[in-house]
């Protein structure tokens, strides 16, 4: 399974639109990361572009997020990717919570306090 974090640097960056980069994570059976790798959005908004369809081609089916509008939600849901929004943190902090199951998506805020801090 692969897992999407829109980021800046290794932080989940609070806007999915314009995000410097992604970060997929692959995670195994194990439920462990074996992999991290970055893709570059093209310039402007990122739920205009083919950067969710390219996202899911690659095998990504979930996006944790920290702001995130309803269009990009569509688009990422219409593509067979779940959406977690309302986080903030370290990218990897992050997937470790979701893999240990404290990252749950709570509308604009998550509940986890590891990794992922409510947001403001």
């Amino acid at each position: 399974m692969k897992i999407a974090i829109p980021t800046i640097g290794n932080l989940i960056d609070g806007h999915f639109g314009h995000c410097e980069s992604f970060m997929i994570f692959t995670i195994n059976d194990k439920k462990e990361i074996i992999s991290e790798e970055r893709l570059s959005p093209p310039e402007g908004c990122g739920c205009k572009s083919n950067i969710v369809p390219e996202m899911a081609k690659m095998g990504v089916k979930l996006l944790i997020a920290g702001g995130i509008g309803q269009g990009a939600i569509n688009i990422l849901t219409s593509n067979g990717i779940e959406v977690i929004r309302g986080c903030v943190g370290d990218a990897r902090a992050a997937v470790s919570a979701w893999i240990n199951g404290k990252l749950e998506d709570g509308g604009e805020t998550c509940h986890s306090h590891e990794g992922c801090n409510h947001a403001h």
